[in-house]
């Protein structure tokens, strides 16, 4: 008997952490958002085409519209922040929680957990989590050149559960080294 293999979250997503190879840049993997005004309701019909790629699991997105782009990228670096102000503000807490004072590791491990709740409240469940900005978009020069937009915003879907993994991690210990030293404290 053998194990079937993992299939993919929409018919059109590719494998998570799978990049598009050039040939596939014109297929299903690539949603284009494209900067169109032809009614009224053009914002309106931007970020429906945004949300139905987003949901669609696609591999890379394409945004030409500059005020959808700006505000999905600002989205996407506010996530971003708060996973690694988490990160960092764990780990100061557990190695101040190891050689400082007593409490002095609490307000990294307040401010670790507070960061973990609101990424997991606000960011984990919303799809573009899933999503980061291209660093190189001349891999993508063959959509590019079919583009109106100078600047389009490129989206690049990413595997994060080792990044969700991580930071959730992280807070937990940092959480407990507190309680450790407050235990300690009242002992």
């Amino acid at each position: 008997m053998s194990a079937e293999p993992e299939l993919p979250l929409h018919p059109l997503a590719p494998p998570l952490g799978v990049a598009p190879q050039p040939a596939d840049l014109r297929s299903s993997n690539v949603a284009v958002i494209r900067e169109v005004y032809d009614s009224e309701n053009f914002l309106v019909k931007f970020e429906m085409e945004l949300e139905h790629a987003l949901e669609a699991g696609c591999a890379v997105i394409v945004i030409e519209p500059e005020r959808l782009a700006e505000v999905t990228q600002r989205w996407i670096i506010v996530g971003n922040a708060l996973h690694k102000i988490a990160v960092y503000s764990g780990i100061a807490s557990i190695i101040t929680g190891a050689v400082c004072k007593p409490l002095a590791c609490a307000p990294f491990g307040i401010l670790s957990m507070l960061c973990t709740s609101c990424y997991t409240l606000s960011w984990q469940t919303d799809p573009c989590c899933r999503y980061q900005k291209e660093t190189n978009p001349k891999r993508y020069l063959p959509v590019l050149a079919e583009l109106s937009s100078a600047t389009p915003l490129i989206l690049v879907r990413t595997d994060n559960t080792k990044k969700i993994a991580l930071h959730c991690s992280i807070s937990i210990a940092a959480a407990l080294v507190c309680l450790w030293r407050v235990y300690k404290i009242l002992k």
